[in-house]
């Protein structure tokens, strides 16, 4: 522990009431209920309510400067500490408003406002606790209802709301931890991770997919089933459609914020058979046409 004078900025002829100034200033500067959160301040706070404690009081003082006791009260030859430093509890008597009383007034407003924070703490509002739960592509768009498992081993029950975007942080009142006195529970704060969907991709309201289509299908035309996050259905491909076409499902997309449904877009690709059927390759040989036109070449 450092030296109380050096702790205090005050020299050891400082008189009573220049130690009380010097403590006055410094506390209200690193008090923890002006400086919420901050443990460096709080730390300090504590070595300077120590400094103030032990020369604050003449006895102790007078001993301190005769080296019959060093800087945290404990006697030198024994080294026993000084039993009076702190509370039975733990705690220092300068951590609430009560080690005040004998040097501010009762309309100090430093006083008031540790005054206020004593209640505060007395009727503490409890944390906000937060977690992590990952749901499906499928389940942020539609909704779903899902169970969180948490640390401790209780759960969460969490309505996921449909059309919710991934980093999107959902809020359970009253389900974080207890607070003190008449203080409420903190609420749990649920960050959603939307797990990738090899199918699908987002954009806004709108939801697109790369589906293969057969040759056949792409030169005839004809109807096939088409994945959306509520189902497959069944949509009509155009004849003579190629790789890079776009369909549009309308309202088969993410609820969009003023009502409805954003769209669903289908990107054809013609994939052909992993082996070349040999009546298809005859045909391609024999077909003048097909060698005549060149796709990049073609200005239509």
């Amino acid at each position: 522990m450092k030296n109380p004078y050096e702790v205090l900025g005050v020299s050891q002829s400082a008189s009573a009431a220049d130690i009380q100034s010097a403590y006055r200033k410094l506390a209200k500067k690193l008090h923890p209920d002006l400086n919420p959160g901050d443990k460096a301040a709080e730390e300090k706070f504590k070595e300077v309510a120590g400094a103030y404690d032990l020369l604050s009081d003449a006895e102790k003082r007078k001993r301190f400067d005769a080296g019959e006791i060093d800087e945290s009260g404990a006697e030198r030859p024994q080294h026993s500490y000084y039993r009076n430093y702190a509370h039975s509890d733990g705690g220092h008597p300068y951590m609430d408003t009560s080690g005040f009383a004998d040097f501010m007034d009762n309309d100090d407003a430093f006083a008031e406002l540790l005054r206020r924070g004593q209640r505060s703490r007395a009727n503490r509002r409890g944390e906000d606790l937060h977690y992590t739960l990952a749901i499906s592509f499928v389940e942020s768009i539609i909704g779903a209802s899902k169970r969180l498992t948490l640390p401790g081993g209780g759960t969460l029950d969490v309505t996921i709301p449909a059309g919710l975007v991934d980093g999107k942080t959902l809020r359970l009142k009253g389900k974080g931890a207890p607070g003190a006195g008449k203080g409420g529970p903190g609420d749990a704060l649920i960050q959603i991770e939307v797990l990738a969907d090899p199918r699908f991709q987002r954009d806004g309201d709108d939801i697109s997919i790369d589906l293969p289509i057969s040759l056949t299908e792409a030169v005839l035309g004809g109807k096939i089933r088409v994945p959306t996050p509520t189902g497959d259905v069944s949509m009509s491909i155009p004849k003579g459609s190629n790789t890079g076409t776009t369909l549009r499902l309308r309202g088969k997309g993410a609820p969009r914020r003023g009502g409805g449904q954003g769209d669903e877009f289908v990107r054809l690709r013609i994939i052909l058979p992993r082996h070349v059927d040999p009546e298809l390759e005859t045909f391609v040989s024999n077909w003048s046409a097909g060698k005549d036109f060149n796709p990049r070449e073609d200005k239509s």
